[in-house]
C-alpha cells in the first residue's frame, strides 16, 4: 500500500503500476515517465502552468497550448494519472475478461455445449491487461504532450508566491495555474487495518497470482466491480458493506438487482457490517457482524474500496492562499480557487470524481483562465450534466435527479419505468434482469433524473443524457426511430408511457369525435 509522506519530506514517486516490469510496463513507462527524460528550460513566463497530468491536467494543457498559449506541465509520477494507470484503463480490461468467463460458464443457457471445464488463467489475464493499457499509453505519453508545444516536468511542485511554482530546483513563472493534482485511496479508521499489508486500486492491477481468498471492504462502485471480477475469475470473495446493501449511493430498485447478481457471481455480501476488524495471524483475518451473525474469516489478500483524499500535499498551497482540506481544494462555480489567478479542476476539486468529469471540468478551466473578462462569457461547472456509470453486470447508469434529490429540492415529479422483461432484444440477449427509470417534472416531458440497471446502461445512458442537455423532452424521445430489436427501444418506450398519460377522458372524446368525422361509425 502507498503511504503518503509527510510534508516536510521530499515525496517519493510512486511507479506501483509498474509492477512487474515486463516489456508492457516498460513500455508504459517510456511513455509516461520516462527514465532518461530532462526537464526543459522554462519559457518565462507561462501563460498556464498545469500541476498534474492525470485527465484533467492533460486536457487543460492540451487544449490551452492549442489555442496558442505557452504551457507547462508537471507531473510527480505517472502521465496519465489515475484513469490510465490504475483506474478504467486497467479495470475495464478485467471486467472485459470476466464477462467472457461468465458468457463461456453461461454458455448451456444458450444452448453451447462447453465440452472442458472451463478455467481463468489469471496471469494471462493481467497480461493482456498490461499490454493494452500499455498501447492505451502513447495518447498520455509526455512525448506526444512535448510534440504538442507543452513543455514537461517531472517533479514534485510547489508554489512559491503568486507568479512562481518551483518544480525540484527549477522556478517556473506563471500568469495563471491550475490544479490538477487528483485524489488517492484512502485509509478508512479500521481497527487492524494499519497492521496488515492490504490493496487498494493502487497496486491491485499488479498482481500475478489470484488470490483464492480475497476480502473486499467497501460496496460502492470500485469494491462492487472488482469484487464481481475476481468472483468469476475463480476467488472466493467477501463484500463488507456498512450500510444496508451494495452501491448505498445509488436508486435502490437498481442497487438491489446488482446486489443480486454479484451473490449469483458467488460474492459473499455482508451488509450492515458491524465491529469490522482485521487481524494479523501471519495472514489477514477478517472479523465483522452482518445481521446479527457474526464472521471470522481468513483471506489472502484484502481490497480497501473506502473513500477518497485529496492530493494536497507539498503543493505550498497556504503561501498562495489557495484554501483546501482533506477533500480537495476549494473552489467556485467557475472553478475558480480562492486565489483568483489559479484554478482547479478534476477530482481534487470535484464530488464527480470520474474521468469524463475531470474532462468536461478542463474545458471550462481553459476558457475561465485564459479567455473570460469579468463577470461575462464564464462557464460555470454548475451548468454541466454529468452522467455516471458502475459497470458491474448489469450496469447501472444514473443521470440527474434520483427521486429523493428532488424531494430535497422540492420538485415534484413524476416516474416512469420501462422493464426490460418487456423489451424483446433484452429478452432474447437473456440481459431482461434491468430497467430505465425517468423522472420528469410533474405534469410535464421535462427529463430531471434517469437511471438505467442493464448489461450496457453507460452506452444506453447517453441518450437520456442528450436529451436532457438540448432540452428534448420524453414525449419527443418517442417520435425518434429506434432500430429493431435494441435495447434501447426500452427508452423509446418510456416517451410512449408518456404520452398514452395525455389521453385524458376529454381528449379521447374529442379524438373519437374527429375520427368519426373523418371516416364515420
Amino acid at each position: 500500500m502507498k503511504t503518503q509522506p509527510a510534508d516536510d519530506a521530499a515525496p517519493v514517486p510512486d511507479l506501483t503500476p509498474l509492477q512487474p516490469l515486463d516489456e508492457f510496463n516498460r513500455q508504459l513507462q517510456a511513455n509516461v515517465h520516462p527514465p532518461t527524460w530532462n526537464n526543459p528550460t522554462p519559457t518565462q513566463p507561462y501563460h498556464l502552468v498545469v500541476i498534474g497530468a492525470g485527465t484533467a491536467g492533460l486536457v487543460t494543457a492540451a487544449g490551452a497550448a492549442g489555442l496558442g498559449a505557452r504551457v507547462a506541465l508537471i507531473e510527480r509520477e505517472l502521465m496519465g494519472g489515475d484513469c490510465l494507470n490504475v483506474g478504467c484503463v486497467p479495470s475495464k480490461g478485467l471486467i472485459s475478461c470476466a464477462r467472457n468467463a461468465a458468457a463461456v460458464n453461461n454458455a448451456l443457457d444458450f444452448g453451447v455445449n462447453v465440452p472442458a471445464a472451463p478455467s481463468v488463467d489469471f496471469a494471462a489475464v493481467m497480461q493482456r491487461m498490461r499490454r493494452l493499457r500499455a498501447g492505451i499509453s502513447h495518447n498520455d505519453s509526455a512525448a506526444r504532450f512535448r510534440d504538442l508545444g507543452i513543455d514537461v516536468y517531472f517533479g514534485q511542485a510547489s508554489f512559491v508566491d503568486n507568479q512562481t511554482i518551483q518544480v525540484d530546483q527549477t522556478k517556473l513563472q506563471f500568469k495563471r495555474a491550475v490544479i490538477a493534482t487528483g485524489a488517492r485511496a484512502a485509509a478508512p479508521p479500521i481497527d487492524g487495518l494499519a497492521d496488515v499489508d492490504y490493496l487498494t486500486n493502487e497496486n491491485l492491477f499488479s498482481l500475478t497470482e489470484l488470490p483464492k481468498r480475497l476480502g473486499v471492504i467497501g460496496a460502492g462502485p470500485i469494491g462492487c466491480e472488482l469484487a464481481q471480477t475476481f468472483a468469476r475469475f475463480g476467488s472466493k470473495v467477501m463484500l463488507v458493506e456498512t450500510d444496508h446493501g451494495v452501491l448505498p449511493r445509488e436508486d435502490r430498485d437498481a442497487a438491489e438487482i446488482v446486489g443480486k447478481s454479484l451473490q449469483d457471481a458467488g460474492v459473499q455480501v455482508l451488509c450492515c457490517g458491524r465491529e469490522l476488524k482485521i487481524k494479523n495471524d501471519g495472514g489477514i483475518r477478517l472479523t465483522v457482524q452482518s445481521h446479527d451473525q457474526a464472521y471470522d474469516e481468513p483471506v489472502d489478500q484484502l481490497l480497501v474500496a473506502a473513500g477518497r483524499t485529496a492530493n494536497v500535499e507539498h503543493l505550498n498551497l497556504a503561501a498562495v492562499g489557495v484554501q483546501f482540506d482533506d477533500k480537495g481544494v476549494t473552489v467556485n462555480d467557475q472553478l475558480q480557487t480562492t486565489n483568483p489567478r489559479i484554478f482547479a479542476a478534476g477530482d481534487v476539486c470535484s464530488k464527480y470524481q470520474f474521468t469524463h468529469a475531470a474532462d468536461s471540468m478542463a474545458r471550462i478551466v481553459i476558457q475561465n483562465a485564459l479567455f473570460a473578462i469579468g463577470p461575462f462569457g464564464k462557464k460555470k461547472v454548475s451548468d454541466l450534466v454529468i452522467p455516471w456509470a458502475t459497470y458491474t453486470s448489469p450496469e447501472i447508469a444514473h443521470v440527474g435527479m434520483y427521486d429523493q434529490d428532488a424531494a430535497t429540492a422540492g420538485i415534484e415529479i413524476d416516474t416512469y419505468v420501462q422493464p426490460l422483461s418487456e423489451v424483446d432484444r433484452a429478452i432474447l440477449d437473456g440481459q431482461d434482469q434491468g430497467f430505465v427509470k425517468v423522472h420528469t417534472r410533474k405534469g410535464t416531458d421535462t427529463i430531471v433524473g434517469a437511471t438505467i440497471v442493464a448489461e450496457n446502461a453507460g452506452d444506453l445512458i447517453s441518450e437520456i443524457t442528450m436529451a436532457m442537455t438540448q432540452k428534448i423532452g420524453l414525449s419527443k424521445i418517442a417520435a425518434v426511430i429506434h432500430p429493431y430489436p435494441t435495447q434501447a427501444e426500452s427508452i423509446r418506450k418510456l416517451g410512449d408511457q408518456f404520452n398514452r398519460t395525455r389521453l385524458t377522458p376529454l381528449n379521447e372524446k374529442l379524438l373519437g369525435v374527429l375520427r368519426r368525422w373523418n371516416v364515420g361509425k
